[in-house]
């Protein structure tokens, strides 16, 4: 097997290995339909410099602007029942999974890290789109419990980035199960006077939205971000009347008072360490409120 491997198998690597071309170095806008190259798209974080449109961007990508220089630790999630309802469509549940965890080489469409902003505990949960449209299933329903479950415990904030298309479809009632239980551990995490910060973006939709995404203290979108439960078609076909424009848009949402503020993706770190900065403050050992660090408040002040 020694001239298989080290001979035919290398070879076989080259001719099928894809190489950057001209298609791989450039990204096509999908507000603007401009061409970016792919450096100035990773300076802007993902984000669009001719019209600003928010493309989506990797959690490893958002957790090291979120928490900065200070670092971040990703935690072990619990490990859930793999297919519980034996499911299968045009493909098994097994082999969808299976997929999405060589594309994404995630075990499920979630991550959550803590570490500090402004020197207070944050819990963060980010939701992968690019993992099965980010659906809410079993394993994300845990991790969002054990998300809230350490965030009392190190008596933090939990921030969480919503992304995605909602419940889990092959995962029937056990998925829209999860919507109560991240309604409850929402609940209990508020109960203990801490704070949760709800950041949607691109899209956020179905059970996600009507669960934790809308139960945040402070809710937050980024620019331009469907959020809604059904799609704007069903609801049209549904009571047969034209949806206004922007119907279901950040921007539309903050005008009917369904959002606290849509803040851009440059601007989130700095939006996030003002809130906490205001809903968690510093004290001692004794009670007593702290001064702000100076590198907190350079942080928390307004732009």
């Amino acid at each position: 097997m020694s001239w298989l491997s080290d001979l035919a198998l290398p070879k076989i690597r080259d001719l099928v290995r894809k190489t950057q071309t001209e298609e791989t170095l450039w990204t096509k806008c999908h507000g603007c339909e401009q061409m970016i190259f792919h450096r100035d798209l990773e300076a802007a974080m993902n984000v669009c410099p001719h019209c600003g449109f928010h493309m989506r961007i990797a959690p490893d990508v958002r957790l090291r602007a979120l928490f900065g220089d200070g670092g971040f630790t990703v935690i072990e999630l619990p490990r859930v029942k793999a297919d519980p309802l034996r499911f299968r469509d045009r493909k098994r549940y097994p082999d969808r999974i299976r997929e999405a965890r060589v594309r994404t080489g995630r075990r499920d469409a979630i991550v959550v890290a803590h570490g500090e902003i402004g020197s207070r505990p944050v819990v963060c949960a980010i939701l992968d789109f690019d993992f099965m449209g980010g659906s809410m299933g079993t394993a994300v329903g845990e991790a969002i419990v054990a998300a809230a479950r350490l965030a009392r415990l190190q008596e933090g904030a939990l921030v969480i980035f919503s992304a995605s298309g909602g419940a889990r479809m092959q995962e029937g009632i056990l998925s829209l199960m999860q919507m109560a239980r991240t309604t409850a551990a929402i609940a209990e995490l508020k109960e203990a006077g801490l704070p949760y910060i709800s950041v949607m973006t691109n899209p956020t939709t179905g059970g996600v939205t009507a669960s934790f995404a809308m139960l945040g203290d402070v809710s937050i979108a980024e620019p331009g971000a469907i959020i809604g439960f059904a799609g704007a078609r069903v609801i049209e076909e549904t009571i047969r009347e034209k949806l206004p424009d922007g119907f279901q848009r950040a921007e539309y949402l903050l005008e009917h008072g369904m959002l606290d503020m849509v803040a851009p993706r440059s601007e989130l770190r700095r939006r996030i360490a003002s809130l906490l900065r205001h809903l968690m403050p510093v004290r001692s050992r004794e009670g007593a409120l702290l001064p702000v660090p100076a590198n907190d408040a350079e942080e928390a002040a307004p732009a």
